[in-house]
């Protein structure tokens, strides 16, 4: 099968979102489809790169998002490239310009699109004009004419399947969880990030995401004075950059924590796995996640997760040997002093094992291979004909439109 993947987030930019393509790029491959990745220029990819199998598109800075890129050419080179390739299915990954330029090639190619919603967009709302332009009727709207016609749309979780069903959107909807490449936890480490800081023998905290405020860092930072009343060598180190870095670091300066939190900055996605391996515990206090993969990346490393109270993380984290939520930032501080203060209770990897087969890789590329060959069969079956019925009526609808005018 030819695979085209729309998305104006890729390597080198790191987001989950951009580590979820890559994954299921890898898995698709090593199951003897070629995969294609349409997606946006990036001022640290070198115009004259050679990138085998990714295309990218003329692009400018998201407002109000500068590390996010939006197309701004492309769409004819784009729809010239996908018929050379001569796509089976297109799938599209973003609801902005590359989604509209994957839409527009599946349909001019007549062939099937399948979409994975990453994002829960009412909990960005305020990047828009603080969030007094868009409300939350605007995004369900929006979200069900892109998702109009669509063969089949992913949900990272139940929660998206919630949401999306609450939109009323109509296309088939399956929950596939992102998966993790378990093989860059499971091998050996190149470098101990612990002894790199100076942290051998130091309790050791992380945060690890895109340094925004939706991710709600500074309820993590809220918590440190807390655990360093009974901990009181612990260090929390925040991986990342993004907006909220700034204000973060005030925060730390304003409780005089600059000895115990660290601002690490953002990090190769290579090294992804050793920071967390270098850590105790993972700390999330975040709302808006759509799939948690740093909740699966910290379990693969075996790092324990404390993170937010809620319908996925608490079916994620039902056993204390994988992790704990948490409701109030109280609770997540008395959480993470029992993990650091008796580590030996909570050794058994039986849990955490069972867990991370079940959303492993591999399993990841299954699933969406088979969500191929079903939206296939539903896009010749129930939306082919639609459309081809839709282009005999519209001459005859506009025959009439323009006899009443006459």
């Amino acid at each position: 099968m030819n695979i085209g993947i729309f998305t104006d987030t890729y390597f080198p930019q790191v987001s989950g979102v951009a580590t979820s393509i890559q994954t299921l790029k890898e898995q698709l491959e090593s199951r003897g489809h070629n995969v294609y990745i349409f997606t946006t220029t990036d001022p640290l990819v070198p115009e004259d790169a050679i990138e085998p199998n990714i295309y990218r598109m003329p692009s400018v800075a998201f407002v109000s998002f500068k590390e996010r890129r939006i197309a701004v050419r492309g769409l004819f080179s784009a729809l010239q490239v996908a018929r050379k390739l001569n796509l089976d299915i297109v799938h599209t990954q973003t609801e902005f310009s590359m989604g509209y330029i994957g839409k527009f090639v599946a349909r001019n190619l007549k062939i099937p699109t399948v979409h994975t919603y990453h994002t829960m967009y009412e909990d960005y709302l305020h990047y828009v004009m603080n969030g007094h332009l868009l409300k939350p009727y605007h995004v369900r709207q929006f979200t069900r004419a892109f998702l109009h016609h669509d063969a089949g749309v992913v949900a990272p979780t139940d929660r998206v399947l919630d949401t999306l069903s609450g939109y009323e959107v109509k296309s088939p909807i399956r929950v596939i969880g992102t998966g993790v490449n378990l093989d860059a936890y499971e091998k050996t480490p190149t470098r101990d990030i612990r002894h790199e800081l100076g942290l051998d023998d130091v309790p050791v905290l992380i945060s690890l995401s895109r340094v925004a405020f939706e991710k709600k860092i500074n309820r993590v930072i809220a918590s440190m004075p807390a655990i360093l009343k009974q901990v009181p060598n612990a260090i929390l180190l925040i991986v990342g950059d993004g907006p909220a870095r700034e204000s973060l670091e005030e925060q730390v300066e304003d409780m005089g924590l600059e000895k115990h939190v660290r601002f690490i900055g953002q990090v190769e996605h290579d090294e992804v796995p050793l920071y967390y391996r270098a850590a105790d515990i993972f700390l999330s206090a975040s709302d808006s996640e759509a799939q948690g993969l740093t909740y699966l990346e910290a379990m693969a490393a075996g790092t324990k997760v404390l993170a937010l109270k809620g319908e996925y993380t608490d079916k994620l984290l039902n056993d204390p040997t994988v992790g704990r939520t948490f409701a109030t930032t109280k609770e997540m501080a008395h959480q993470a002093v029992e993990y650091l203060q008796h580590p030996g209770q909570y050794g058994d990897d039986t849990i955490r094992n069972q867990k991370l087969r079940e959303v492993s890789a591999t399993c990841f590329g299954e699933r969406v291979e088979k969500f191929y060959d079903d939206a296939a069969v539903y896009y010749e079956n129930v939306l082919k004909p639609q459309l081809e019925e839709r282009a005999v009526a519209a001459p005859l609808r506009l025959r009439r439109v323009r006899g009443k005018e006459l």
